[in-house]
């Protein structure tokens, strides 16, 4: 009798081990859940914009190799993208130019006779599905309506357009089009820079 009482009592113990073992990793598992964050950081985000030449609108490739801000984390995407500081040395311009010369000429052409022309700095506001970019260029502050893909739930594209006569850009991109004149041709012999630059986005939220 002794020993079937003993028994009993192993099992029974036996069983709450296994049961508070089942509540601790249900318990750990929420927790996991819960704390998961979604991070936004400057080494996995690239810029990247299309200007456009000649009447025919041909467009000219380019990226902002480095882009600096704190990095931000947030429970959702959006709350990760919205009230992002960005700051963008304008010295990491590339436009993988095999003559090395578009770069310089945009550099001097048309940021070099800008206000402030070492940094294009600004913040991302992303609230009720909407997403803007606040830029400051050239000591003019204005909005860039941003349309957003998330794939994968964690790789984000932003994409807009901005328009360089809301910057008081137009003498900038003149300058521009000063010194890629000829370049700036199409059949039609008409050198022409448009206004219109489209802005790419892109980075990949990673787990905290």
């Amino acid at each position: 009798m002794k020993k079937i009482s003993l028994i009993l009592f192993a099992l029974t113990l036996s069983f709450v081990a296994c049961k508070n073992d089942k509540k601790d990793t249900k318990t750990t598992e929420k927790e996991t859940v819960e704390t998961e964050k979604f991070v936004v950081k400057p080494e996995a985000t690239s810029v990247k914009w299309t200007a456009y030449k000649t009447t025919d609108k041909v467009g000219v490739g380019g990226e902002f190799t480095s882009v600096k801000f704190e990095t931000k984390t947030g429970s959702t995407p959006q709350e990760a993208l919205n009230g992002l500081d960005f700051s963008i040395p304008i010295s990491s311009l590339f436009t993988n130019d095999a003559t090395n010369t578009r770069d310089a000429k945009i550099k001097a052409s048309f940021f070099g006779v800008m206000l402030d022309t070492d940094f294009l700095k600004g913040s991302i506001s992303y609230v009720n599905d909407t997403c803007v970019a606040s830029l400051t260029m050239n000591g003019v502050t204005h909005d860039i309506p941003l349309d957003v893909k998330i794939e994968e739930g964690r790789r984000v594209t932003l994409t807009g357009v901005m328009n360089l006569k809301d910057w008081n850009a137009l003498d900038a991109l003149a300058s521009l089009n000063k010194a890629c004149f000829d370049l700036h041709k199409g059949a039609d012999g008409v050198s022409k820079t448009w206004e219109d630059v489209a802005i790419e986005v892109s980075t990949f939220l990673r787990k905290n």
